[in-house]
């Protein structure tokens, strides 16, 4: 059944109906439908907003879910309300008067929290934005991390836009590869039921780059890869790029 986007808005905006369309009375409150449903994503991991379902979330509720649809019409308004919530719902650091890198540093850990927090937003399409007033509150606080650049530098809008994209999409494609990681296990355990094939099999002559910087990385990192030293190296390389933009 085709969604139908006025409806959609209205109700992530909370716009009331007019008197005379007003239904039966309903004892269940919106905002706590979306903070269980919310519950119920987070509960699934990465996947969890796609396996969330009216269905789940009414059994959750204790109700049928016929009762549920008198406040969701179905499955895809009802992960637009939870991505919003989330998105209200997260910490906005007060840079005002701070440089520019530390602004775009905030804003780019804030979204980390976010993804951390709620591992299913890192995979909601940016290409589809739910625009419900959540989401509008984290852009317009996102763009204002970017008001000095517009004031002492050549950034008009559209480069504004496409700044804070590069640095989304950045920060939003190393928690991917954060969620794919496997590091609930033993790292030196991995590496050490490894070690005696990889001693007869790597030969330094033949792998001398591989051998040398994978040895000084793996010590440094005490794995194969350090998710956070991978951030901080990736986030300020991002801001030296949009340095040069601003040069």
């Amino acid at each position: 059944m085709a969604t139908d986007p006025a409806r959609t808005l209205a109700l992530l905006w909370r716009v009331e109906p007019p008197a005379g369309a007003r239904g039966p009375r309903r004892g269940l409150d919106l905002y706590d439908v979306v903070a269980r449903a919310t519950a119920l994503a987070d509960a699934g991991g990465p996947d969890g907003l796609a396996a969330l379902s009216v269905r789940a979330l009414a059994r959750e509720l204790g109700v049928a879910p016929m009762t549920l649809y008198t406040y969701v019409p179905g499955r895809e308004e009802l992960a637009d309300l939870v991505v919003d919530a989330a998105y209200a719902a997260m910490a906005r650091r007060d840079t005002a008067g701070l440089g520019w890198r530390e602004r775009l540093t905030a804003v780019a850990e804030e979204n980390r929290t976010l993804y951390r927090a709620h591992p299913w937003a890192a995979r909601v399409d940016p290409g589809r934005p739910v625009l419900g007033p959540g989401e509008t509150a984290k852009y317009e606080h996102e763009l204002a991390a970017f008001d000095e650049l517009a004031e002492t530098a050549s950034l008009d809008d559209v480069d504004r836009d496409a700044a804070l994209t590069f640095l989304l999409d950045v920060t939003r494609a190393a928690t991917l590869v954060e969620q794919q990681s496997d590091d609930t296990g033993d790292a030196q355990a991995w590496w050490a039921a490894r070690a005696p094939v990889l001693e007869q099999v790597l030969d330094p002559g033949r792998y001398p780059r591989a051998v040398r910087v994978g040895a000084a990385a793996g010590a440094a990192q005490q794995s194969a890869r350090d998710p956070d030293r991978a951030w901080r190296f990736g986030l300020e390389r991002v801001l030296d790029g949009l340095a040069a933009l601003i040069r």
